[in-house]
């Protein structure tokens, strides 16, 4: 549990995290290795020097470090564990919701499991979806538009594939919908997690939530322009997080927009771990004030209790998270390891 200097407590879920498999061994071929050194070069292009991995650490840690990455040397509280599967570039897949489920398995009360499903299988699709939600009861999935299949590079959330498997998902109460819209990787297409199918989507299905991972970046004019009109948008922070180091300003410009167009409400945090683990993250961001000159252009600030909403509380809501009884269920977890 994460404590301000004052000793107030803030409960932390970390919004979209991963257990991916990207060595060599797993690798199809080279678009594998290119998309896992492709994650490495954010990694250590915004990570302070001190929190740098190696490559051979960041292509597959396994669920023991993870938990002590995010739950013991981290301050999360809970995570959200995203699968994106991959397999036209590695052969089981970089991280299938069947691999995520060994961790969510070992930790039931730190880790909500999300799956994935790509509309292209048609029929396939559907009955995938059926199984996950049977076999994982999961509350969400992450998707991944540029994914490449076969000869296709990509497709678009308002697919008339896609509309039947959101039908379905709607149905099944499978209500949020996190969908990767923010940098390309090594070898996607930068214009396949365009934002503009969002607007579609999100207006022909209202009864789900449609959690834009990444805010559109670099694309975030038109995804505030999107998420300001649809109320069921929200906008997770993946990504945006880490320049709260590297690029401090441009980071301050990115939230006085988001606070200014979706509020403190329509917020998620999230490390993407394990491009970056949440230590650091958490303590320069519950540090972090806006400055003067964007508070008094924007007309915007933050303050202690908009942090509360964007680090747990907004996704509490989003997944029906009883904060109260989880801290019980917590504090017992932990007393427990620390006996061990």
């Amino acid at each position: 549990m994460y404590k301000t200097p004052d000793g107030e407590e803030i409960f932390i879920i970390d919004g979209h995290t991963h257990m991916w498999d990207g060595t060599p061994e797993n690798q199809r071929n080279i678009h594998g290795k290119q998309f896992v050194e492709c994650f490495y070069a954010y990694h250590t292009a915004l990570s302070p020097p001190e929190e740098l991995w190696t490559l051979e650490q960041f292509s597959k840690y396994g669920p023991q470090k993870m938990y002590n990455d995010l739950f013991v040397d981290g301050p999360d509280d809970m995570a959200i564990i995203q699968s994106t599967y991959l397999k036209d570039f590695y052969k089981k897949g970089f991280n299938t919701i069947e691999q995520n489920a060994e961790v969510a398995k070992a930790y039931p009360d730190r880790f909500i499991l999300n799956g994935s499903f790509d509309p292209r299988d048609g029929e396939l699709a559907l009955d995938y979806i059926h199984y996950m939600k049977e076999t994982f009861d999961i509350q969400g999935v992450k998707l991944y538009t540029a994914e490449w299949k076969g000869d296709s590079r990509g497709w678009k959330l308002n697919d008339p594939n896609a509309y039947r498997c959101f039908e379905l998902c709607d149905k099944l109460g499978i209500k949020n919908i996190h969908v990767h819209k923010g940098p390309t990787i090594i070898p996607l297409s930068k214009d396949a997690f365009d934002v503009h199918d969002v607007d579609h989507a999100a207006t022909d299905f209202q009864g789900l939530n449609w959690i834009i991972e990444h805010c559109g970046l670099p694309r975030l004019d038109d995804f505030c322009w999107i998420a300001v009109q649809e109320t069921n948008v929200y906008g997770g922070l993946a990504v945006a997080m880490p320049f709260i180091h590297g690029k401090p300003h441009y980071f301050a410009e990115v939230m006085a927009e988001l606070l200014f167009w979706l509020g403190e409400d329509k917020l998620l945090f999230a490390s993407d771990y394990a491009i970056w683990t949440p230590k650091w993250i958490v303590d320069k961001f519950m540090a972090w004030e806006l400055p003067d000159e964007i508070k008094k252009e924007r007309g915007v600030d933050l303050t202690l209790e908009g942090k509360k909403k964007i680090m747990g509380l907004n996704a509490a809501k989003l997944y029906g998270i009883d904060i109260d009884a989880k801290k019980k269920k917590l504090e017992n977890e932990t007393i427990a390891i620390a006996a061990e």
